[in-house]
Parts: C-alpha cells; sequence; structure tokens
C-alpha cells in the first residue's frame, strides 16, 4: 500500500505544468508560443533565462522528491523487487509530466524531470547523472542545442552507470540489473519524445539557445 501512495503521488506531482503556471502568471499560454511545449526551453525562450532555469529546476524537483522520498522504503543493498518498486515510482513522476493529467495527457519532453529521478535514486544513479548533467551543460554551451545536449547526455548515461557499476566494488551488475534496464530504456524515452527536435535539427530549422542579441 505505501508503494502504490508513493507511485500515485509520484504520478500527480509529476503531471503539474510549472511551465504552464509560470507563462500564465505572466498573461502568455505557453502551449501557444514558441514550440507550444510546457518545458523549461520552451519556458526560457518566451520568458527569459531566468523563468527557464527555474521551471528547470522545479521540472527537476518533480522527479527527485518522489525518488528521493521513496529511498527511505528500500534496504541496503536493496532486493530487485525494491529497486523496481524505487524505479517505478521515478519513473511515474516522468510519465506525469509527459503524460499529465491535468492537460488531458498533453505534456513536456520529460529530460529534466528524467534528470530528478536520476538523482533522487540516490547513489545508483546519482554519480552517472550528475556527469551526464555536466555534459549536458557543456554541450548546450557548445552547440546551443538543448534537444541535442539532452539526447546526447542521456544517451551516455547508461554507459555512465556501466562504468560506475564497474568500480565501485560494492556493487554488481547481477545485483542492480533492474537499473540498467531503465538506464536503457530512458534514452529511448528522450529520443522519441524530441522526434520533432531531431528533424528541425536535421533540416537546420532548430532554435539555439544563449546566443548574442
Amino acid at each position: 500500500m505505501t508503494w502504490i501512495m508513493l507511485i500515485v503521488v509520484a504520478y500527480f506531482l509529476g503531471s503539474v505544468p510549472f511551465g504552464l503556471f509560470i507563462a500564465k502568471a505572466h498573461g502568455k499560454d505557453l502551449r501557444a508560443i514558441g514550440s507550444g511545449n510546457i518545458g523549461a526551453t520552451n519556458t526560457g525562450r518566451v520568458l527569459g533565462k531566468k523563468w527557464g532555469v527555474i521551471c528547470l529546476v522545479l521540472d527537476c524537483m518533480k522527479g527527485f522528491l518522489p525518488t528521493f522520498i521513496a529511498r527511505s522504503f528500500v534496504s541496503t543493498p536493496p532486493a530487485a523487487t525494491e529497486l523496481w518498486l524505487w524505479l517505478t515510482v521515478g519513473c511515474a513522476a516522468v510519465i506525469g509530466h509527459i503524460f499529465p493529467v491535468y492537460l488531458k495527457f498533453k505534456g513536456g519532453k520529460g529530460a529534466a524531470t528524467s534528470l530528478g529521478m536520476v538523482l533522487g535514486l540516490f547513489p545508483y544513479y546519482t554519480i552517472a547523472g550528475l556527469v551526464s548533467f555536466v555534459i549536458w551543460i557543456a554541450l548546450v554551451l557548445v552547440w546551443r542545442y538543448i534537444s541535442l545536449a539532452s539526447i546526447v547526455a542521456t544517451t551516455l548515461f547508461p554507459v555512465l552507470l556501466v562504468a560506475a557499476i564497474a568500480i565501485n566494488k560494492e556493487w554488481t551488475f547481477g545485483g542492480l540489473w533492474p537499473l540498467l534496464v531503465i538506464a536503457l530504456l530512458m534514452p529511448m524515452l528522450i529520443i522519441i519524445r524530441h522526434a520533432e527536435n531531431i528533424k528541425r535539427l536535421l533540416d537546420g530549422s532548430e532554435t539555439k539557445v544563449l546566443q548574442k542579441k
């Protein structure tokens, strides 16, 4: 029952459209401006970098809080069943962001909430997640494409996780295999959600960020 409650709460928290709320507070409908997406990138494009960062942090927290709280119900080392339940809580938050019940299941791309989930799965996903985030920042600064940086950084995440498990003598692939399964599925989800961005990247119409006016 506890796990069911955590999963339900994670989904409804993930469904909260912070970007939409921030834009409405400024008299704008985020779904009708820019890319029409309710995430941090479009929020920053419409309202400025400050509000984009605020939205990024809030969307990240939607994944972090329920996942980190769920850690209290996981033993050390966790059993495979516990890992699956823990991962389900985090995935529920991500699914809530992508398919929010409040917006007729039409939400964002899930990158920021996925990052929060990854950081909340402490310590197993945390190191690989932080390195992926640093890579994302570096790629954004170099390429100026948030979508491309998100795809590349997320795709590198399972590779970094494998390296973290191999380096840590207390971790084993046999004991943490559920983490590897979800880590491999996450890039697939992010790529699918960025299908339109990929098309724009290929035809050269994708919008860059941090450009000097």
